[in-house]
């Protein structure tokens, strides 16, 4: 006889809270993550709003999910992880490529002064809108639109986070932060990527690999061949 899997259900705002409280000590603090206000942020971002309602039972669990379109929701872990290096300020703007869910924006619009996100898939961009809409994040701004352009009407960032991977870094992304800014992306193919941090001192760009890791390609003019 087979026995069906259920998935638990967390049906309250404690309940989550609660989850919320253990991912932060447990996925983040006690794996690396120290800075304090990243701390915070992880664990007042309410993540069971930007996964799918069928998955809200796993909201807190140390891995991604799927949110649609061949697209998935970071781990927490990893959100925390790349905050964390770009060090941010309550003063800066930030730039994001790969909105997705709107999880991550919403863990920078709580450390920072204004965040920029760009999301290709128009249908996944209008919904994190609306979620980061109904929550209240009115510094948290989304644009429909191939990331690997940037945003250069609002440039320069004091930081660029990219949550896909592309086989190189982007050029304009690379002209669009400031002196004295960072960068964090992924780079490479499938099974082979790394997370890199990138400075920028003089007017060039320094890198260093800071973890391997394995995100979803970037696509748009990132994919066509060079």
């Amino acid at each position: 006889m087979a026995w069906a899997v259920f998935t638990p259900v967390l049906a309250s705002a404690s309940e989550f809270a609660a989850e919320r409280e253990r991912m932060v000590k447990f996925q983040i603090a006690m794996r690396g993550v120290t800075d304090e206000r990243v701390q915070k942020a992880m664990g007042k971002v309410p993540r069971e709003h930007f996964v799918p309602e069928e998955l809200r039972g796993r909201s807190y669990a140390d891995r991604p999910l799927p949110i649609g379109y061949d697209q998935t929701i970071s781990q927490p872990f990893i959100v925390a992880f790349m905050t964390e290096k770009l060090a941010l300020k309550a003063t800066d703007r930030v730039l994001e490529i790969g909105t997705g869910s709107g999880y991550q924006a919403a863990i920078l619009g709580e450390l920072a002064a204004q965040v920029y996100t760009i999301e290709i898939i128009a249908p996944l961009g209008k919904q994190a809108e609306a979620t980061l809409g109904r929550l209240g994040y009115k510094n948290v701004h989304v644009k429909i639109g191939d990331g690997y352009k940037g945003w250069p009407e609002h440039a320069p960032f004091d930081a660029v986070i990219v949550t896909c991977a592309p086989d190189h870094v982007p050029q304009p992304l690379a002209e669009q932060v400031k002196e004295g800014g960072r960068i964090i992306i992924p780079v490479g193919p499938a099974g082979a990527q790394e997370l890199y941090l990138l400075e920028k001192k003089e007017g060039k760009l320094r890198q260093r690999a800071v973890l391997p890791v394995r995100f979803v390609p970037m696509t748009g003019e990132a994919s066509q061949p060079r």
